[in-house]
């Protein structure tokens, strides 16, 4: 009976050892990973080995690469503080600005490096992702932040995957999936770019400025009337002097658009950089009509005003 009985028990147990060894389901993976993450960061420890197994029961799942490309970045990047003679490193401000007991400025930033082969991995992980979901916005902008982050001041592999992106979102027209969005519109598109633009502009590096123009124009070419991208070839312009080149781009703006105030502003301290007053006197004239505030409006009127008195 005893026996019996053990037997019973056996063949009992043997559906349960059954469902234990089976893996666990994409979104458990997935679960257990954000848990984790969330609790040891990106890179802590366990994070490893819990990839390994969720990459050998399913090495189809995007979000596995995802969280695999975030572990490798993560342990790629490694971080000293630098003392530099200006005033922003790659558009950052000083983390600690002081000055010595000589008088002398010193400026220390937070500098970021990267590890070249764990970089490496980061970059085939996030590809595998889209590869597998070709229409994720949010995984292809992943990859381009890293490689923002890894070129500093020099970014051409970036300024390569946005023109690319450029040309797969206006030939191809995808319906662009994204992570806690229902979906991507054409302004929302433009505005990523635009951000990124912005970014590339504030590294503040010759190279980089061609690169924040180079984008521009790429964009240009399929939304030529776009006011975001004319404003920036005319900011390109304008830091480097060029008044007229300048004007070019955000005369064409005013005529479309009398009320954006990047053409508006930049205008005003152009002419007044130039100390043209009479084309000063021109543009305080449309900020005075147009200004997008009331405070905006006045202080324009009452430096006209000013000018009219002499």
């Amino acid at each position: 009976m005893k026996r019996t009985l053990t037997l019973l028990l056996m063949v009992l147990a043997l559906p349960m050892m059954a469902s234990a060894q089976e893996p666990l389901s994409q979104n458990e993976f997935l679960r257990r990973y954000t848990n984790l993450a969330e609790r040891v960061g990106p890179a802590g420890l366990g994070v490893e080995t819990l990839l390994n197994k969720w990459e050998a029961a399913w090495p189809e799942d995007p979000q596995l690469y995802l969280a695999r490309f975030n572990f490798c970045f993560t342990r790629s990047r490694t971080s000293h503080i630098e003392d530099m003679s200006v005033d922003k490193y790659l558009g950052k401000d000083p983390i600690l600005p002081m000055t010595d007991s000589l008088g002398n400025k010193h400026n220390y930033f937070e500098v970021f490096d990267y590890d070249d082969d764990l970089f490496a991995q980061a970059n085939s992980a996030i590809g595998q992702a889209i590869t597998l979901k070709p229409w994720h916005l949010d995984y292809r902008m992943a990859r381009i932040d890293a490689l923002l982050a890894y070129e500093k001041d020099k970014p051409e592999m970036t300024l390569q995957e946005l023109k690319a992106l450029a040309d797969k979102h206006y030939k191809e027209h995808p319906v662009w999936e994204y992570e806690g969005m229902d979906g991507i519109t054409e302004e929302q598109f433009r505005a990523f770019m635009q951000d990124y633009c912005v970014a590339i502009f504030r590294l503040g590096s010759e190279t980089s400025a061609q690169a924040f123009k180079a984008l521009s124009e790429r964009m240009l070419t399929y939304c030529k009337d776009e006011p975001l991208f004319l404003d920036n070839l005319g900011s390109y312009h304008l830091v480097r002097k060029e008044y007229k080149q300048a004007r070019k781009y955000y005369d064409q703006v005013l005529k479309k658009h009398p009320s954006d105030m990047t053409a508006l502003k930049n205008s005003i301290l152009m002419a007044r950089t130039m100390k043209d007053v009479k084309l000063e006197k021109k543009y305080l004239a449309l900020m005075a009509k147009n200004g997008e505030t009331e405070v905006d409006r006045q202080s324009a009127q009452a430096r006209l005003d000013a000018y009219n008195l002499k």
